[in-house]
Parts: structure tokens; sequence; C-alpha cells
């Protein structure tokens, strides 16, 4: 089995990757650590 095969990055817009962006942002303030967040697009198996 193929590790994240079912998961695909997500394609977002400019827009939408500002908005995680400053998440990212206000979490790392709020929590003191490095927070990365990661946009994935479950792949719908048929």
């Amino acid at each position: 089995m193929e590790p994240y095969k079912n998961f695909p990055v997500a394609h977002l817009s400019d827009d939408q990757l500002e908005k995680i962006d400053m998440l990212e942002r206000e979490l790392r303030q709020e929590t003191n650590e490095n927070i990365v967040l990661i946009a994935y697009d479950e792949a719908n198996e048929k």
C-alpha cells in the first residue's frame, strides 16, 4: 500500500492559502509552537 495514496495535496486558491497561513500564525502565537497546517483532499474510491 502506497502511503498517503488516498490523500493527495489539495489544490487551493491564493486566498485559501492565505487563510491557512493566517491561522498558522495565530496558532503559533497562542501556543508558542511551530504549527504547520497541511491541506489534503481525501480521494473518494468508488
